[in-house]
């Protein structure tokens, strides 16, 4: 056992960089406390390892006095002066214990004590080297994918992506990945350094490309005039793989806060579309004014009518019916966005001369959405009103995004609830079949 342990002493400096001194201390109080928990129960154990040889070395530990109740941890002041003549009352007898008696448990223990060890200094290298860069910015490469089976039954297996993040591992979950977006083995990736995970096989990096920190961050790389504070991001809301609206205003009144971050000829917001893997990403002029805002919010569209209700957080407007999708969206996200951005909820409708068609063509979505997954008319019209039109619009869509969009908790519940039904349904059709 003497040579394993000075094998393994050897590697973990040379290979690790774990200092010697610190594993054999780690190593024999392991060994120690297996054998107190195992065939020496009840005894006190000191272990020792030579950190030039690895030979390791045993003692019991026993009190002096005299009268002895606990054998195991006491020891009569005349049995101890047969063994040692100076030792008195109260003192510690140290007594050797042949190693090979630790067998197979001392074995074990000095595994895991060298597992523990490595994960330990592990996770304290790593915290140490990016504790200051959580919230920002890592690049790494992909090495791996891992596929996992969703729990989800007729769902679609999970991939995570492994990076190599300057020689460390970094996890980019699928959750966490640009939706739509695949890497493959060598590419190079940019993700925000969300937190440090320590597991059973060591320590590794968490990374994120969904949040909207991540393009926050990125915006902080590209554009000089943010990262100084002469421009200031005011509001940034962000549906990803989709759209990312950004609300900038400047503090110096000679520098153009949208110009700055769209950049000449639009060089630094087509740096971070590419990035984004070509997701949009609108920047406006925010304005303290709600109606100034809410018009640069939804610009190429121009509203009518529109009517602020500031203690309901509510903006109800008037669009041309040719705007509507523009508006509104694919799925009602950019109609969503906007709220977020906005901070009210939106109240969209047709002017009075597009209004018959309007009602026809909401008519029409009304009788899809009851056909395809039961909703009454009252959600439907709902739904509607927010660019939900079809049930494959509600891909992806959450209770919180309907709460968003204006529906009570109880209806976005039953509507969510409605969609499983009917993919579960449909995949049951599809697996018919075939």
């Amino acid at each position: 056992m003497s040579y394993q342990i000075l094998a393994v002493l050897d590697y973990m400096e040379k290979e690790k960089g774990i200092p010697r001194g610190e594993m054999v201390h780690t190593i024999s109080d392991a060994i120690a406390y297996a054998a107190q928990r195992g065939i020496n129960a009840g005894q006190r154990l000191e272990v020792s390892i030579n950190p030039k040889t690895g030979a390791l070395k045993a003692w019991a530990l026993l009190t002096v006095v005299d009268s002895v109740g606990d054998s195991q941890r006491e020891i009569h002041i005349q049995s101890a002066q047969r063994e040692n003549p100076a030792v008195q009352l109260g003192d510690t007898l140290r007594r050797e214990v042949d190693p090979a008696v630790l067998g197979r448990i001392a074995a074990q223990a000095a595994r895991q004590a060298i597992l523990q060890g490595m994960r330990d200094h592990e996770r304290g290298r790593i915290m140490g080297r990016y504790e200051q860069h959580i919230g920002k910015i890592v690049c790494g490469t992909v090495i791996r994918r891992e596929v996992m089976e969703s729990r989800v039954a007729g769902s679609p297996a999970l991939v995570n992506y492994i990076l190599n993040v300057n020689g460390d591992e970094g996890v980019l979950a699928q959750r966490d990945a640009i939706p739509g977006e695949e890497l493959h083995t060598g590419d190079s990736v940019r993700a925000l350094l969300l937190d440090i995970h320590s597991h059973s096989q060591g320590t590794s990096l968490v990374l994120s490309r969904t949040l909207p920190r991540f393009v926050e961050a990125l915006l902080l790389l590209e554009v000089a005039e943010l990262a100084d504070g002469t421009v200031e991001i005011v509001r940034l809301v962000r549906e990803p793989g989709y759209r990312t609206k950004i609300a900038v205003r400047s503090r110096d009144s000679h520098v153009d806060s949208v110009g700055a971050c769209v950049g000449a000829r639009g060089v630094r917001i087509k740096a971070i579309t590419k990035e984004l893997g070509g997701e949009k990403v609108d920047v406006l002029r925010h304005s303290d004014d709600p109606i100034k805002f809410f018009q640069e919010a939804i610009r190429p569209a121009v509203a009518q009518n529109i009517r602020i209700d500031g203690v309901g957080q509510r903006i109800s407007f008037e669009v041309p019916a040719e705007d509507l999708a523009l508006v509104i969206g694919k799925g009602g996200k950019n109609a969503r966005l906007t709220s977020r951005l906005l901070n009210y909820r939106l109240d969209i409708s047709a002017p009075d001369g597009d209004r018959a068609r309007f009602d026809r063509n909401r008519q029409r979505a009304v009788e899809e959405l009851n056909g395809q997954i039961g909703l009454s008319a009252e959600c439907a019209y709902q739904l509607i009103g927010v660019g939900i039109t079809t049930a494959e619009a509600l891909e992806g869509v959450t209770v919180a995004d309907l709460m968003d969009a204006g529906l009570a908790m109880a209806d976005a519940v039953l509507v969510t609830d409605a969609y499983k039904q009917y993919k579960k349904d449909a995949a049951m059709v599809a697996a018919s079949t075939k």
